[in-house]
This record gives C-alpha cells, structure tokens and sequence, in this order.
C-alpha cells in the first residue's frame, strides 16, 4: 500500500453542451502510486486529465492537490504547483531544439527579472547555467544525446514523445501525468518508452496518472486501474481485480460478446 492520498477527485462532472463528458467521478490517486487510467475511446479520460491539469473547469465537484483545491487555478500555476503532463498530441516547440524544448519547462524556476533577462548577466547567467544542468541530466536519462541540438520538428515521431516526456520531467513534479505516451509508436519504439517509465517508477517514485489503450502494458506495470466508459466510473482496483471485471469487459468488448462467454 502507498501513502495518503496526494490527489482527491471529488464527485467531478463535466458538460460540452448537451453532451456528459464526465459524471460524478470520485478519485484519490496515493503518494508514489503508479495509477492507470483506461477506458474506450470517448470514455471521458482525457477530459478527466484535463480537468486534473486546468485545462478544463467542471461544473460540478472538486479537485483537492496536495491539499488545496485545484479546481478553478490556471493551468500554469498548477504546473507550478507540482503536476506536468506529457500529452496524446504533441505540443512540442517544433522551431525549437530538443535541449531548449526541455528548458522551456524550467521558466518556473527562474527569479531574475526582464531586465536582468535582458542583459544576460549575473543571476540570470546563474540560473540559465544551472537549469540547463538539470535538463542535461534528463537528456542523459532519456538517451537523446544525439539528438539534443536537433530541431524537434525534423525529429522522428517516436524522439518526439520522448522530448515531451523530458519537458515534463523538467518541472520535477509532485505528479506525472502520461497521456498515451506511446500512441502511434512503433514495438522499438515502444518498448524504449516503457523501460524509461519502470526506470522513472524505480528511480523518481513519481506519482502517475498514466492512460494507456496497450491493456498488455497497463497490466504489466500499473499498481491500480480506474475504468472510465461513457464518462462514468465503472470499474477500479489492482490490475487482477480489473481483468475479471464484468462491467470492464462489457465496455471493451460489447454485452454480447460477454455473454456468448
């Protein structure tokens, strides 16, 4: 068993005109957990991370982090607050060069003003050496040596992901959201993905919200699964409990393929 919950979901609903995207969903996601979050496509989970990350506001319920309430903060303060997430599509500088795609998430941390900035003097030389330090190491650690200096919009898709990643990591968050980190990916391509976020788990103990349609590696790696279909809460617990889960089945594979069975 992990620690106290880190983040409380409290009865959050969300409505796109007349259309539910969430209903009364009711989450705690514990300190060091490696947390899963799966469903079919349009069950609302990547509503529910936005919703996380304050991309989008509910209308009803709340989001308690690290004991305070997130629910109505910019989206930019709860980055700095301690939650980063990489995203299904990437939003990745594509002018820019891997390195500077990662130090773009170190603004956070920086305390010289515009015109110390300006000049590129005293503080501000300090902070830019050092942050550029920490994002050196996460170049080291996701293995893109190679392709630091590369201009992120002629890297291969698979590169891509992995710069989005690093960025994330650049924050040093309290929690890691991972949105289909290996979507579209080639097997290498995969499987290079998967041995940097066990590496993460061993390494980091970050706590992660991961959403994954790969069931084989959501099975293999999450600690504790939350099923969402149709924007509701059908389903949560261990990876065994989720496997034999009626309700679950029935999501992915239809009621009547259940009960032929």
């Amino acid at each position: 068993m992990k620690g106290e919950p880190l983040l409380k979901i409290k009865d959050v609903s969300l409505v796109f005109g007349g259309i539910r995207a969430l209903h009364n969903i009711g989450l705690e996601v514990r300190e060091g957990e490696f947390f899963a979050l799966i469903g079919p496509n349009g069950a609302g989970k990547s509503s529910l991370l936005n919703c996380i990350s304050g991309f989008y506001r509910p209308q009803h319920g709340t989001i308690v982090f690290n004991g305070a309430d997130v629910t109505k903060i910019a989206p930019h303060r709860i980055a700095k607050m301690g939650i980063s997430r990489t995203f299904q599509s990437i939003a990745l500088y594509t002018g820019l060069t891997a390195i500077e795609n990662i130090l773009s998430a170190r603004h956070v941390f920086f305390r010289s003003n515009p015109l110390e900035a300006a000049i590129f003097f005293g503080r501000t030389r300090r902070e830019e050496i050092e942050h550029r330090r920490s994002c050196e190491e996460i170049i080291d650690f996701l293995e893109l040596q190679l392709i630091r200096d590369e201009v992120v919009g002629m890297l291969p898709y698979g590169l891509r992901k992995r710069v989005d990643l690093g960025r994330a990591l650049a924050l040093e968050p309290k929690v890691l959201i991972l949105d289909e980190p290996m979507a579209g990916m080639n097997l290498e391509e995969k499987r290079d993905m998967v041995r940097f976020i066990l590496a993460l788990m061993d390494l980091k103990q970050f706590t992660t919200i991961f959403v994954e349609h790969d069931m084989e590696v959501v099975m293999q790696i999450a600690e504790r699964i939350a099923v969402l279909d149709f924007g509701e809460l059908i389903a949560e617990g261990s990876p065994d409990e989720i496997k034999g889960n009626p309700k679950v089945l029935s999501a992915y594979l239809g009621e009547e393929q259940v009960a032929e069975d």
